[in-house]
Parts: structure tokens; C-alpha cells; sequence
């Protein structure tokens, strides 16, 4: 039957977990019920909950209104809940996984991703496909029909929801133009990811720039970048609304006009800020060819 929602709880276990480089873990985990969780994008956000601060597990009830339930328990024992991204989900093993930024143990999902042993619970918010809507929400990725060139920029932290949507233009008979931005920690930080004709990919390494800060490398690499053939009268994006970032989330996701030209980005809240500002201001891309995404906020406890 056909739930009412298009999200529910699912009760998971930790089935093994992966280093797969020094500041990033893919975690598998499963549970009969993840036979039914559904993703529709390559960075399609589900919500994980940890252990609450005095340690109580999460135990939110198995039904629609996960939210309300969640604000019903009290602080002391209300479950740590983070946004991530699935990587992969494969029902017919009922399992899906979970790539972590590892930052040590100041925050609740990278202490559990580090601590947690297999058979550890956790508990997911995620889609549920027997939900019959047409479109269910949680992600961005929302490319024009006849892309011909992709901007995407990514920091740790929206790594896995990048290296996805590679792998799904890599799948395509024909894949875009793309000019791609990573900006890792070290060099040990590099992963592996499809290529193809027209593909060009930067790894921005952070170790090897002291003093650069988080996110300053992308729109440093950015400003070298020849984006002439996609302006617009830039007099036109004067009008450009400003986000104060310290009170406001940076979360803008326009859809595409059908030119080809479609920018990704995402990572630090201020970086993401400064390329907003050039991209439109001084470069003249129309803000609707943009999603522009505040992952988190430097110096604002996460994780």
C-alpha cells in the first residue's frame, strides 16, 4: 500500500565501512525496510540521526510525521540529526551507502562514523517509493534538457553528491562539456572518477596552500575560468539580491534556461558566496543557470 508521505523512517544497521582517503569514509549500512528507500537525483539528501548527547540511541516511531516527532523529544534526548547524501543504494541487498567527511571527533557523525562497529543502529530519514508522487524533493540536480556544458564545484563535504553526478553524465551516450573544481584536503584525498572527451578536472589541494582557507582555492581556480560565451549583459544582474550569510541559509536553486550552460556549486557558505557574486556580477551568467549551495558555514558547529 501506498504510503501517505513522500518520507519516512528506516531503521538501519552499520554493515561495514571504507576508508577511501584520509578525511573521507563510505559507511554501508543496511536493514531490510532500506528494500523500499528510493533516490532520485545524484544528490539526493536523506537525514541520518546519532546517538543524542547523554548517548540515547535514535528511536524516532516508524511513521509519517518524523519531523514532528523529532521536535517532540526533549533536547537532552533528541537523536543528532545530520543532512547527507546517498552515494549508492542498492535495494536488492537493502543497502545504501553513506560517504562521511572525517574532521575527528568534534561532531556527532564523525565521532559515530570513526567509533561505530558493525551492528551499530542508526536510523534514516529518507523517500519511500511506494509513495506515488511525481517528484518527491530533496535534491538540486535539476540540469536543462540539452546540457552542453556544466560548470560543477565542489569542497569535501559535497564531494559524494559531485562524484554522483559524474558518474551519471559518464552513463550518457553523449556527455557535456564539464569544467570541474574539487577542493580536497591533500593530495591522498584524490578519488578515483569517469572521464570523457570534454571533461577537464581540477583537484584543488588545500595542504599544499598554506593559509588558504576553506573554499578560497574553487573561486581562486574559478577566476582563470573563460565563461565569455555564456554572459549576458551584465548591467542586468545588478539588481542581484544580498544573503546575509550569518542569519540566512545560501540555498538558491533556479531552474535552467535551455541555453546548455548549468552551474553546480557547492561546499562552504561564504565561498559559495564569492562565486555567486562573480559568476553573476562580474562574469554575467544569469542567476537561473545556477544552483548555488551553502553545505555549511565556517566556524558553525557541524558534523
Amino acid at each position: 500500500m501506498a504510503r501517505a508521505a513522500p518520507y519516512t523512517v528506516f531503521d538501519a544497521v552499520l554493515q561495514r565501512k571504507q576508508l577511501l582517503s584520509p578525511h573521507l569514509m563510505r559507511v554501508t549500512l543496511a536493514g531490510p525496510r532500506v528494500a523500499d528507500m528510493a533516490t532520485w537525483a545524484p544528490d539526493q539528501r536523506v537525514k541520518l540521526f546519532f546517538p543524542a548527547a547523554d548517548g540515547t540511541p535514535a528511536n524516532l516511531p516508524r511513521n509519517d510525521n518524523w519531523h514532528a516527532d523529532y521536535r517532540s523529544i526533549p533536547v537532552a534526548q533528541r537523536p543528532a540529526m545530520r543532512t547527507y547524501t546517498i552515494r549508492h543504494l542498492r535495494t536488492e541487498r537493502c543497502e545504501v551507502d553513506i560517504d562521511f567527511v572525517l574532521h575527528g571527533e568534534t561532531g556527532p557523525a564523525s565521532y559515530w562514523a570513526i567509533h561505530a562497529k558493525p551492528g551499530a543502529g542508526i536510523q534514516i530519514v529518507a523517500p519511500d517509493r511506494q509513495f506515488t508522487a511525481v517528484e518527491t524533493g530533496g535534491f538540486e540536480w535539476k540540469p536543462p534538457r540539452a546540457l552542453k556544458y556544466l560548470l560543477l564545484m565542489a569542497d569535501p563535504t559535497a564531494l559524494p553528491a559531485a562524484l554522483g553526478i559524474l558518474d551519471e553524465l559518464a552513463a550518457l551516450a553523449e556527455p557535456p562539456r564539464a569544467q570541474v573544481l574539487f577542493e580536497i584536503e591533500s593530495a591522498d584525498d584524490k578519488l578515483p572518477t569517469p572521464i570523457w572527451q570534454g571533461l577537464s578536472l581540477q583537484w584543488l589541494i588545500r595542504d599544499q596552500a598554506p593559509g588558504a582557507q576553506a573554499g578560497t582555492l574553487m573561486a581562486a581556480a574559478l577566476r582563470a575560468l573563460d565563461l565569455s560565451a555564456f554572459a549576458v549583459d551584465a548591467a542586468a544582474q545588478a539588481a542581484l539580491a544580498e544573503v546575509n550569510i550569518d542569519e540566512e541559509l545560501l540555498w538558491e536553486t533556479p531552474r535552467p534556461n535551455g541555453n546548455g550552460f548549468y552551474g553546480w556549486i557547492a561546499g562552504e557558505t561564504a565561498a559559495v558566496m564569492d562565486v555567486r557574486k562573480y559568476l553573476i556580477k562580474e562574469c554575467g551568467i544569469p542567476h537561473e543557470m545556477l544552483n548555488l549551495m551553502g553545505y555549511w558555514r565556517y566556524n558553525r558547529v557541524g558534523g
